[in-house]
C-alpha cells in the first residue's frame, strides 16, 4: 500500500504470511497488519479496532504468539500474551490499573489531535493539552514540547512516561500545553517527509514549528501568544535553542536540555547520516548549527547539562556559552555535575530538574 512499514515484526513461512507494524490512517498511532508472501489477497489489521492508539509486540519464532503491549496518550501499558492471528489474550503480565486509576482520578482533559499547515501546505500534526478548569474565554500561556529531528516523534498517541505526566502537572498549573511534528521527523509520512531535511537538519525543521505556532495563535483565540515557551532535550534541546534563536519573536521562554549547539561536534553515526559530509553540506552545518544565531536571543533561556555527558558533549554547550557571552546576551544555566545526557543519575536529580523547569515557567511565562 502507499503507506510506511513502521517496523517488520515476523515472517510465518510454513503459513505464508508476513507481520509488520503500520498505521496508514493516523500517523500518530500503531498496529499489527499482516499480508500474504505470495502478494495475492488483501492486507489484515490484526490489532482489534478497540485497541485504539499504540501497539508493539516481541512475536515468537513462529509467529503464533506474541507479547502484546497497548497503550494510548492517558492510558498506560497493558501487557498481554496473546495467541496470534486471533489476538486472544490467554495471560495478562502486567495491566498498571493502580496508575491508571491514578491517572483517571486527576480528572486531565485527553489531549485535542489536530493538524495546521506550514507556509509551503505541508501537513503538520500535533496534539494540545488544555488546563485541567479549562475556560475557552481565558487566555493561557503555551509551552511547546520539541524535538524535531529524524530520531523521534513526539505526536503520539502512546503513555508519556514521566514527561507526559510532567506535562499533565502543568496543565495543573494553568498552560497549555502542545506539540507539533515538523517535517524530518521519524513519523510514518513517506520517504519524502524523511528525506526534505537531509544535509540541513534544524533549518526548515525550526521555520515548520515557527509555521505551526503562528497556525496556532490564528486558530485558537484562548492561546496567549504574547506567553510562548518551548522546551526540549537533546535534540529538543538543540530545536529550542533555535527556535528562540532564530524566531524570538515568537518564543518568550525556553529550556534547552543536553543541546547539540553546533553539528560539528556531534557524533558522525547521526549526523553524517543526516546531515551528509562535512566537506560537501558545509553550509547545511552552518545555517543547522543554533550557535550561529545566539546573537538574535531576547527571551528568557535556561541551558541545563550534564557535566559527564557521555552523548551530547558538555564541550558544545561551553562554545555556545562564550557566544552568548561575545553578545552580551543574558541567560540562565543548570549543570548537573557528573550526569550523563539523560540527567538521571544522583538521588534527587530528576524531581530537581522537574521542579527547576516548573519554577522556571512559572515565574517567567
Amino acid at each position: 500500500g502507499a503507506f510506511d512499514v513502521v517496523e517488520l515484526m515476523s515472517v510465518d513461512e510454513d503459513r505464508g504470511w508476513l507481520y509488520f507494524i503500520a498505521s496508514p490512517d493516523n500517523a500518530a498511532q500503531r498496529y499489527l497488519h499482516r499480508t500474504k508472501l505470495d502478494g495475492s489477497g488483501k492486507m489484515e489489521q490484526v490489532t482489534p479496532d478497540a485497541l485504539s492508539g499504540t501497539n508493539s509486540y516481541k512475536v515468537s519464532a513462529d509467529s503464533r504468539w506474541a507479547i502484546h503491549t497497548h497503550s494510548s496518550f492517558m492510558q498506560p501499558p497493558v501487557y498481554n500474551l496473546v495467541s496470534l492471528p486471533d489476538h486472544k489474550v490467554h495471560h495478562v503480565l502486567e495491566d498498571n490499573v493502580g496508575l491508571a486509576a491514578k491517572i483517571a482520578a486527576l480528572g486531565i482533559k485527553a489531549p485535542e489531535f489536530f493538524s495546521v499547515k506550514a507556509r509551503d501546505g505541508l501537513r503538520l500534526d500535533g496534539f494540545m493539552l488544555r488546563p485541567t478548569d479549562f475556560d475557552s474565554s481565558r487566555q493561557y500561556p503555551i509551552i511547546n514540547f520539541v524535538y524535531g529531528e529524524p530520531c523521534c516523534q513526539t505526536v503520539r498517541d502512546a503513555w508519556g512516561g514521566a514527561t507526559g505526566v510532567w506535562h499533565m502537572m502543568m496543565t495543573q498549573r494553568g498552560f497549555l500545553i502542545a506539540s507539533v511534528d515538523n517535517r524530518g521527523t521519524n513519523a510514518p509520512r513517506g520517504r519524502d517527509w524523511r528525506r526534505s531535511v537531509y544535509g540541513g537538519i534544524g533549518i526548515l525543521s525550526s521555520r515548520d514549528q515557527s509555521d505551526s505556532l503562528t497556525a496556532i495563535c490564528g486558530r485558537w483565540s484562548y492561546v496567549d501568544c504574547e506567553r510562548a515557551g518551548i522546551w526540549g532535550h537533546s535534540g529538543g534541546g538543540s530545536m529550542t535553542l533555535n527556535m528562540m534563536f532564530r524566531y524570538p519573536q515568537q518564543y518568550k521562554v525556553g529550556i534547552s536540555i543536553a543541546p547539540v549547539p553546533d553539528q560539528r561536534l556531534y557524533d558522525s553515526i547521526y549526523q553524517e547520516r543526516y546531515s551528509g559530509l562535512l566537506n560537501e553540506y558545509e553550509e547545511g552545518y552552518e545555517q543547522g548549527s543554533p550557535i550561529n544565531f545566539a546573537s538574535q536571543l531576547e527571551g528568557k533561556l535556561l541551558i541545563v547539562h550534564g557535566t559527564g555527558a557521555d552523548n551530547v558533549h558538555y564541550q558544545g554547550t561551553e562554545r555556545l556559552f562564550n557566544e552568548l557571552v561575545k553578545h552580551n546576551k543574558r541567560f540562565d544555566y543548570l549543570p548537573y555535575p557528573n550526569r550523563r545526557h539523560g540527567i538521571v543519575e544522583g538521588e534527587g536529580t530528576s524531581l530537581h530538574l522537574r521542579s527547576t523547569m516548573t519554577n522556571y515557567f512559572i515565574e517567567n511565562l
